[in-house]
Order: structure tokens, then C-alpha cells, then sequence
């Protein structure tokens, strides 16, 4: 299973990929049952529906659930994981399963009418399609509308299934319209347990399932990739550098160059391939040959798709730091409060127990308040550098 949730072919089920869902899990099959046979007076039971809304927080599994659930609509025996169907929808190939999600910061209108044109047409397979659209909540409002008139008269033997982190997050007409399936996050002992079962020591599994906080993806890279590591430790590391103005700015710049930085490590052979498939599509074989008609203007859009997806990679990057200290500052309250929860950074205790004996309780939360206000300046698309800078004086 990769993080966009692709199912594992040598699963006993398409369900278990999905990591302490238990009661989501449930629901989704009841539904697919329900799909594959009509009720006495030839309507779908009421498990089933055609519209559904799968939120939960940032790694806790909403694409492999919209997969999997997928998987079971298409496959005759109900997600065997093991036929043509559950192995092609896996492979992101079946016909009748059309994916769409974006690693820009948004989806618009353009893109949303091509999925509302595929969604009128009749399955290949003859049973049903599923529109699966894993970021719905970066759909315009514009992109959100021409969604809602799909849902609101869906083609026959169409399910749609739409991902977002909240309920909140999307348009109320739209959501009013799906049934809402929300995934809890995961527990670190039922992350631990997956990591194991990949081949990871126990310690170091348990170290990556506390610090992920429930984000399957993030705890198999801190459990596997010694960069992201690294990296959390040098975020980490960053409160004890804010001893003055200087010193604060410095270290806002610091932590936002880390950021681009690995995005750019990240992106570079991304952005290799896909500029050379482009001018092996267009022809151009070698950096010398005349351009043919209209291949500048193909490669001016590929190069903005490539800078609006390293924005958005660059946010999420910066976001999962921010949620690092956050997570900090969490356990310097539970040290100063005396509270008997545990530490989302077991690796930490003397870093936090030197915080909790330096500062209040209300300094704490203060400093957690400035971390989520820098969040909440980000989303509202304040210069990062400027939010960055704004926290480190106020955590300072």
C-alpha cells in the first residue's frame, strides 16, 4: 500500500490495508453487499448510496478506504483482493474506477467537468463505475458547484466518493448530498503493529507511531528514511535557538529552507521525468531540434504545474513541522500539569522536561496558541516566510 492508498495484491482482503477502522470498515462493507443486489422492489438497500464523504485527519486512511470500498463496488465476490478487478483497481487501471486528486492546491472547474463527463457514461464493465476524487476539499467553489449537479442528478450505475479532511470542508450543499463516513485516527500501538508487520523493529516502530500521531504515511518514513529523521530532529531542536530577535528570525529562515529543500529533493527527478516525456511526446529529441507547433506553450504549462505542486509540497512540508512542535509543546503541558498521558515524542523527555522547568503552564499553552495561529496564517495565504518569522517571536 503506498500512500495515495493503492491496495497490496497479496492482501487476504481489500480492507486491510486500513489500519484501526474497525467500525468504518464495517459500514463500507454492508454497503457494498447492499450494491450487489437490489432490495424486493428493485431499489438499492439503504447501506448503499450513491454519494459518500470520507473525512478523518492527514494519514488515517481516507484514499485507501475510498479505494478499498471501490474495489468491493467493482469486484464480483465483494473485494477479494486477488481477481482481475481488485488487482486493476489496485494497479489504478480498471476501467470503471476514474481517480482524481492533485498535488497543486487546488482543482478547478475545468477538471471537475471532465469528471462530471465521465461520470454520465456507462460502465465498460457493465456493473458500475466509481468516481473517486481524493482531495475534494481543494476544489473551488466554482469546481464544488459544477460537482454538486452531478450529485444531485448521478448517473445510474455511478458512485461517487469524495475525500476531505472535515465535514467542514466542504460546500454544505455538496455534503448534504453524501453520506458521511468519518475514519478515526489510528492508535500508535495499531501503527506499531502495521510497521512490524513490514519488517520494522519494534523500537523504532513504536518511536515513528508516537511522533506520526495516527499518519500512517509519515510513520513509515520516519521508521524508514534516516533524512526524515534528520529533519524532525532539527525542528525540534529549533526552540532551544530562540534567544533573541536574531536569533529568532535566523531560525525561521533556517526551518523554511529545510522545507524547500527537501521539497526540492523530493521533486527534482519528478519534474526530470516528466519535462522528458513531454519532449519525447512533442518529439524533441534532442535539446537542438526545432520546437514543433505549440510545444513552447505545452512546456510553459508543465513548469506551472511543477511550481504550484512545489508550493503545495511545501506547505504540507512546513504544516507537518508546525504539527511537530505543536506536538512539543503538548508534552511540556503534560509534564507541567502532572498529567499521566503518553509523550507524542518518547525520544524527548529531557528536551521537554528542561521546557516545563523553564516555563508556566500558561507560557506553554501561549506558545502552542502561536504555533496554530502560524497554521492558521498559512492557510489564509500569508507569505510563509512572514508567519514563520510572526511564531518564532512569539514562542521566543
Amino acid at each position: 500500500m503506498t500512500e495515495r492508498g493503492e491496495l497490496n495484491e497479496r492482501s487476504a482482503s481489500v480492507w486491510d490495508g486500513l489500519v484501526g477502522q474497525a467500525r468504518a470498515v464495517a459500514i463500507l462493507k454492508a454497503a457494498a453487499v447492499a450494491a450487489a443486489g437490489p432490495g424486493p422492489d428493485g431499489t438499492p438497500a439503504a447501506a448503499m448510496t450513491h454519494a459518500w464523504l470520507i473525512t478523518g485527519p492527514p494519514g488515517s486512511g481516507r484514499s485507501t478506504a475510498a479505494r478499498a470500498f471501490a474495489a468491493a463496488l467493482l469486484c464480483p465476490s465483494g473485494g477479494c483482493a486477488h481477481c482481475a478487478d481488485c488487482r486493476t483497481v489496485a494497479a489504478g487501471s480498471h476501467p470503471d474506477l476514474e481517480v482524481v486528486g492533485t498535488e497543486t492546491l487546488s482543482i478547478g472547474v475545468q477538471a471537475t467537468r471532465e469528471l462530471v463527463r465521465r461520470a454520465a457514461l456507462a460502465p465498460v464493465g457493465g456493473r458500475r463505475q466509481v468516481i473517486v476524487c481524493e482531495d475534494a476539499d481543494r476544489l473551488t467553489e466554482s469546481a464544488a458547484n459544477v460537482l454538486l449537479k452531478a450529485i444531485e442528478e448521478p448517473a445510474p450505475r455511478t458512485v461517487w466518493i469524495l475525500c476531505a479532511p472535515s465535514a467542514e470542508d466542504m460546500l454544505p450543499t455538496v455534503r448534504s448530498r453524501c453520506r458521511h463516513m468519518h475514519l478515526a485516527t489510528p492508535s500508535a500501538g495499531a501503527v506499531a503493529a502495521l510497521l512490524r508487520s513490514e519488517g520494522v523493529a519494534s523500537e523504532p516502530a513504536e518511536l515513528a507511531a508516537a511522533a506520526s500521531q495516527g499518519h500512517i504515511g509519515r510513520a513509515r518514513r520516519l521508521a524508514t528514511d534516516a533524512d526524515a529523521r534528520a529533519r524532525r530532529a532539527a525542528v525540534l531542536d529549533s526552540v532551544h535557538q530562540l534567544r533573541d530577535v536574531p536569533t529568532c528570525l535566523r531560525t525561521a529562515e533556517v526551518l523554511l529552507e529545510a522545507v524547500k529543500a527537501e521539497v526540492a529533493a523530493a521533486g527534482e527527478l519528478t519534474d526530470a521525468a516528466e519535462r522528458d516525456a513531454l519532449r519525447a511526446a512533442l518529439g524533441m529529441g534532442g535539446t537542438r531540434d526545432r520546437q514543433p507547433p505549440g510545444a513552447a506553450a505545452a512546456l510553459r504549462e508543465l513548469e506551472q504545474r511543477q511550481r504550484r505542486r512545489a508550493t503545495r509540497a511545501q506547505r504540507d512540508g512546513l504544516d507537518r513541522a508546525l504539527v511537530d512542535l505543536i506536538a512539543l509543546y503538548r508534552d511540556v503541558l503534560a509534564v507541567q500539569l502532572g498529567a499521566t498521558v503518553s509523550p507524542v515524542h518518547p525520544d524527548r523527555t529531557e528536551d521537554v522536561a528542561a521546557l516545563a522547568r523553564s516555563g508556566r503552564p500558561e507560557m506553554t499553552l501561549r506558545q502552542i496558541e502561536a504555533v496554530l495561529a502560524c497554521r492558521t496564517a498559512l492557510e489564509a495565504n500569508v507569505a510563509p516566510l512572514l508567519a514563520v518569522e510572526t511564531m518564532t517571536l512569539a514562542l521566543r
